[in-house]
């Protein structure tokens, strides 16, 4: 009876995590044959009918999607959000952390994790960004680079669907990607007097994750046409952008080799020492608290980056008393963000006889072009700068009531000038200070050590938000905008959504946990694919890299199984 219940709880693979990176693990193996379990600890979320908000208009809320105060307990006063997106709040007491320093910490524990969360920016790395580390000497240099991924980028990119242009700029490589979402008339201003007075800065469309022109791949995964509707962090019933929900997961499903178990709180990857290598995992079910362990040829961890750096410490054994793989003990550490700090806002007093049509789910881009070629600053690195450009529509309701106010309401006029926003999204140089670690003394109710946080900016970031904020203001004031307002809005580490690193990628196992092949140096059949394994994290939004360096891995992990090397 035993072996016969451990026989239904072994699998070919164990994927860890079902957002955007889960996903796409469970997609590749489950192609290729290899039955596959999935672990989630959050709820189930079934694409369309798990939606409860999608679409729903401003008056089907009861207070237009403002949460009342009586509702309000018990998901954190400094971040009630909206109605609209309530149903993706994690309880208060189900991972409580202990914040060494102000950190902002943004779960999706549900099926589908961030990917149905995340602001779909998706823009290739570059050569430039995988030599950061090797030009200036912090962090360790990337195992790979731009020629090993493309292939990789390509297949994710077929598969997944971009909408944006072909841009040309060595900095940032084209993407196979679908047409564009059009810029507004002040952002397309803005781009040409950009180049005309910078030569070397550019502003584009940024690329993103939605249909606008379905091809048979997209049709076949039962994903439609992007309906500009903007709601996307709703969950979309037309699957207009990507998500492992709409996507990648009913693809492995439809294989026949896809198990997904949610409510699976992972608590430890298992080690057998005799064999000398992973034999599975184990987890706390989340409803009924009983303990349960799966077993697999290979593991693939994408939890999100912090839980995975938890998952792999919390990993012990005589063999890996800190950790599994962890013999350097630098797992954990040198964890990196984006740095969002700089925000502005400015004016412009032309094209008063135009407004804006629709809504794009994108928005802008300029790529870095600070210390891209050559180091041209007195900090490291550099940031890009996402921009939204926009004319509202208002009405005059002062003191207005009946017929008069109806008719104002009804007929709404432009406001007065085009509004350009502005944000930077700066790149954090990985130092060891700052790091997760698993509390000694504390347990969370599943008694699992409660995560440990401390990271904080450092004089580079100060630095680079300044730049910003001096060059931001300059570009604005060159390209003819009034009433700039450009801010440091001392934000904390974390408020980007964008965290790496602990579990970084390296030619040397004294430096390095995972090789190029995401695998741990020092357990072999462990393949760590989320944002835990960046080495650094450049400028771009990262999601479309944890995507393809996933791929790139689960082939691998798939090749050496049938060469008896796992």
């Amino acid at each position: 009876m035993l072996q016969d219940s451990k026989d239904k709880r072994t699998y070919d693979a164990i994927v860890i995590g079902s957002g955007a990176s889960g996903g796409w693990a469970a997609k590749e193996l489950c192609e290729k044959g290899m039955k596959t379990l999935v672990l989630e600890r959050g709820r189930m979320v079934k694409h369309i009918e798990d939606y409860p908000t999608a679409s729903k208009a401003p008056w089907e809320f009861e207070f237009r999607g403002v949460i009342p105060i009586e509702k309000r307990s018990g998901i954190g006063a400094a971040n009630w959000g909206r109605e609209e997106t309530l149903h993706w709040k994690l309880a208060e007491d189900e991972q409580p952390i202990i914040e060494e320093k102000p950190f902002r910490w943004f779960r999706g524990y549900h099926v589908g994790g961030k990917s149905l969360l995340w602001a779909r920016g998706s823009q290739r790395w570059s050569d430039f960004d995988f030599e950061g580390p090797a030009r200036d000497g912090f962090a360790v240099d990337w195992p790979i680079r731009y020629k090993d991924l493309e292939p990789w980028f390509n297949h994710v990119e077929t598969f997944v669907g971009f909408a944006g242009n072909r841009d040309g700029l060595p900095e940032l490589p084209d993407s196979i990607v679908m047409p564009g979402f059009e810029l507004s008339c002040i952002e397309k201003y803005y781009s040409d007097q950009l180049k005309e007075k910078y030569g070397n800065r550019h502003l584009i469309q940024g690329r993103c994750a939605h249909l606008t022109d379905p091809q048979e791949i997209h049709k076949q995964q039962g994903r439609n046409k992007c309906q500009n509707q903007a709601m996307c962090n709703r969950g979309c019933v037309y699957g207009g952008y990507f998500s492992s929900n709409a996507s990648t997961l009913p693809w492995a499903e439809k294989t026949g080799n896809l198990t997904i178990r949610p409510d699976s709180v992972v608590e430890s990857i298992i080690y057998d020492e005799a064999k000398g290598r992973a034999t599975g995992v184990r987890i706390i079910d989340r409803e009924t608290g009983e303990a349960m362990e799966f077993y697999s040829k290979i593991v693939f961890v994408n939890a999100s980056t912090i839980a995975s750096n938890a998952i792999l410490l919390n990993s012990k054994s005589s063999r890996f008393p800190n950790g599994i793989g962890n013999d350097n003990e630098l797992m954990g550490k040198f964890l990196a963000c984006h740095n969002y700090r700089g925000k502005g806002n400015a004016q412009f007093e032309g094209f008063l006889d135009k407004i804006n049509d629709g809504r794009n789910p994108g928005h802008a881009y300029v790529p870095r072009f600070r210390n891209v070629f050559k180091q041209d600053t007195d900090f490291l690195r550099g940031y890009s700068i996402g921009m939204s450009g926009g004319r509202s529509m208002g009405s005059d309701t002062k003191g207005l009531i009946g017929d008069q106010l109806r008719d104002n309401l009804l007929n709404q006029r432009p406001n007065d000038t085009w509004n350009m926003s502005a944000w930077m999204q700066g790149e954090t140089i990985p130092i060891e200070t700052n790091h997760v670690r698993l509390s000694t003394d504390q347990k969370d109710k599943y008694g699992i050590p409660k995560i440990i946080l401390s990271v904080e900016w450092t004089e580079n970031d100060d630095k680079m938000t300044a730049d910003f904020l001096q060059q931001q203001t300059e570009m604005f004031e060159k390209l003819g905008f009034k009433n700039i307002n450009v801010e440091d809005t001392k934000s904390p580490p974390g408020s980007d959504i964008h965290e790496m690193g602990g579990v970084r990628m390296g030619k040397d196992p004294a430096t390095s946990l995972l090789n190029e092949w995401n695998q741990l140096h020092h357990c072999k059949n462990v393949f760590v694919t989320d944002g835990a394994c960046m080495t650094s994290t450049s400028t771009q939004n990262p999601t479309l890299m944890f995507m393809t360096l996933t791929a790139r891995a689960a082939n691998y992990a798939m090749d050496e199984l049938k060469r008896q090397n796992l």
